[in-house]
């Protein structure tokens, strides 16, 4: 006779970890629309074009550690304070609403 098993409910899928490249985009047009600036003014100062900026806003491009550099730069945000809110952001699950700036509490452990 067979062994009568518990049903067992399938657990909904959490929700995925956000993409890297999607929370840098999120956190550059954040930056970027806090200030007032334009697209275009920002890529200039940054020297890419402003398709290019774009694409980086919308996760569609992952760019170089030279051309992050370069965003923030013309932003006038701390390359470091970015890095640390989206690896929070990366961590908690991906609220976008990211404070540029603010350090996350506690222990934190970054990958090159």
């Amino acid at each position: 006779m067979a062994d009568i098993l518990p049903f067992q409910q399938k657990r909904p899928d959490p929700e995925p970890e956000p993409l890297w490249r999607d929370v840098l985009g999120q956190s550059l047009r954040a930056a970027r629309e806090e200030q007032g600036g334009r697209l275009i003014d920002i890529a200039e100062r940054a020297g890419i074009s402003p398709q290019y900026l774009s694409e980086i806003e919308r996760g569609r491009k992952e760019p170089s550690s030279e051309m992050i550099a370069a965003v923030t730069g013309a932003l006038g945000i701390d390359l470091a304070d970015l890095l640390f809110g989206i690896a929070g952001t990366v961590r908690r699950g991906g609220s976008t609403g990211l404070a540029v700036g603010r350090r996350p509490a506690g222990p934190l452990l970054m990958a090159a």
